[in-house]
């Protein structure tokens, strides 16, 4: 099997188009962003990255707080929508059929179908070229309890969390392993005692 070299692109995938709220309860913004992910888990930091021209940005730089909500199936068509229009020339919220909610620490509202929204503050904005880089600590994090075991883990597989890659919405697959399965020893088996 051979690979052919293309130019440099930005052919990561898949990533999660995540649905990022700027604005307040009472007047709240959402774009979608498939430029996003974890950049240091002590303090937890991420990003997202944002073109100058969207109205998000603007509402963003200002605010200097954002959440990141992440999408399931079921919130596809809404998740689209908010990737292709602007928050200048309408109400997405409405328009997507999004509730807004109150987040925990931070002016921006959370959207109440996401089941797993990140609350951000922005430490430092970067300019990239075609994107700035909004560089953030996460400062709280709200998860849908319908997700939770009796123990209180997240079973983020029963979401049925949405990903996008190369142009294309997609549903999460069957899981494979967990962490460090790789490498995990099989416990001992105990020998009964003989007599």
């Amino acid at each position: 099997m051979a690979k052919i070299t293309w130019k440099p692109g930005t052919l990561l995938a898949p990533v999660p188009p995540a649905l990022v709220t700027s604005g307040t309860e009472d007047k709240p913004n959402v774009f979608t962003a498939a430029w996003t992910g974890i950049v240091c888990s002590n303090p937890p930091m991420t990003y997202v990255s944002i073109q100058p021209s969207r109205f998000s940005h603007g509402l963003i730089r200002d605010a200097g707080e954002f959440v990141i909500n992440l999408p399931t199936e079921a919130l596809a068509k809404a998740t689209d929508l908010c990737g292709v229009k602007s928050g200048r020339d309408m109400d997405k919220f409405a328009a997507a059929g999004l509730t807004a909610q109150p987040s925990a620490k931070v002016a921006p509202p959370s959207i109440a179908e996401c089941p797993v929204s990140l609350e951000c503050r922005v430490r430092e904005v970067m300019p990239l070229g075609s994107h700035d880089m909004f560089l953030a600590e996460i400062v709280s994090v709200s998860v849908d309890d319908r997700y939770l075991d009796e123990k209180g883990a997240l079973h983020l597989e029963k979401c049925g969390l949405l990903a996008y890659a190369h142009g294309a919405y997609f549903a999460l697959g069957k899981q494979l392993g967990t962490f460090g399965f790789s490498v995990r020893k099989k416990p001992l088996r105990r020998r009964g005692n003989k007599r």
